[in-house]
């Protein structure tokens, strides 16, 4: 390793530029957007991702006006707006997968808006079938929308779920592994199309997260700030299939991701967007105890940024 170099081949002012990465919180438009963005107020998150469910996304009938006030609701907070996300399954064929479409199109279109240009989503799948069997229809469907993100200088973040699925089967999401991404990718070769990474999600699946930065971290597009902890006690007595469970969802710093390690390999890759936290998984900080665990895991993720 040579002079002036740490870890990874990163150089110390790399190391020193990752405060450009903001660390903030994931909001849910179902709560209703300006009360879920006020009601952090005065707690040091420094972004927001807000998430939209289909219904909620078409009962919104000027997303313009809703941009001007989130953004500017953000904006007195020191924040900003770092993605919206639609979750559904764009590759149905039915009224549902019309929602998703149309949900994710009317969010790249007013994505700028907001102050980002990144939208979270789902890759969908068709019902019950490997994930070869999605890629032609994910090419029909993400053909079309990587054309509506180029026309509006925004960027398609695929989430990486599994949502229940696995190669074999599944109902909402292809994208939750290398090896489909490897095909996605090379099925619609957009550089607008890309990842909203999250460590838990690869963990869960018994894939090491942090290797994955090494030839992914420019396709990341947003990172999901949730961590996982994983039974090794469980696993070896019942497997990964049994009756007992043997991972479970925690916020960052009740895992066992490395996040400094994490922040690090994201700036040399350059990236600039935020480490969203995602609550409502965590097993102890939930319900009445989702505020403190929200606290506990920026103060955790500030700490790991400034290394």
């Amino acid at each position: 390793m040579g002079a002036g170099r740490v870890g990874w081949g990163m150089s110390l002012d790399i190391i020193e530029n990752r405060g450009a990465i903001r660390v903030g919180t994931l909001v849910r438009a179902e709560d209703g957007v300006m009360e879920s963005l006020r009601a952090w107020e005065g707690e040091g998150f420094e972004s927001f991702q807000i998430a939209f469910s289909l219904k909620r996304m078409a009962a919104v009938p000027d997303l313009a006006e809703l941009a001007r006030a989130a953004r500017d609701t953000a904006a007195g907070q020191g924040a900003v707006i770092s993605a919206l996300g639609v979750y559904g399954n764009p590759l149905r064929e039915d009224a549902a997968g019309g929602a998703a479409r149309d949900g994710i199109r009317r969010a790249l279109e007013g994505a700028a808006a907001f102050g980002t240009d990144v939208v979270g989503c789902f890759a969908g799948r068709i019902a019950g079938r490997p994930v070869p069997e999605s890629l032609p229809r994910f090419t029909e469907v993400f053909s079309e929308l990587a054309r509506v993100a180029e026309g509006a200088g925004a960027r398609l973040a695929f989430e990486n779920c599994q949502q229940g699925g696995s190669w074999e089967t599944g109902d909402w999401n292809i994208a939750h592994g290398p090896a489909a991404w490897e095909r996605m990718f090379d099925a619609v070769p957009s550089p607008t199309l890309g990842l909203e990474w999250e460590p838990c999600h690869q963990m869960c699946q018994l894939i090491a997260p942090l290797p994955q930065l090494e030839k992914w971290a420019a396709r990341v597009f947003h990172v999901h700030g949730k961590d996982a902890r994983l039974d090794r006690a469980v696993m070896a007595e019942y497997g990964v299939c049994g009756p007992e469970r043997f991972a479970w969802h925690r916020f960052p710093g009740l895992g066992e991701t490395d996040w400094r390690e994490i922040f690090a390999r994201l700036a040399a890759a350059g990236y600039t967007g935020g480490v969203d936290v995602e609550g409502w998984h965590d097993p102890e900080f939930r319900g009445g105890r989702e505020r403190e665990g929200q606290r506990n895991a920026l103060a955790y993720l500030k700490g790991c940024r400034a290394g």
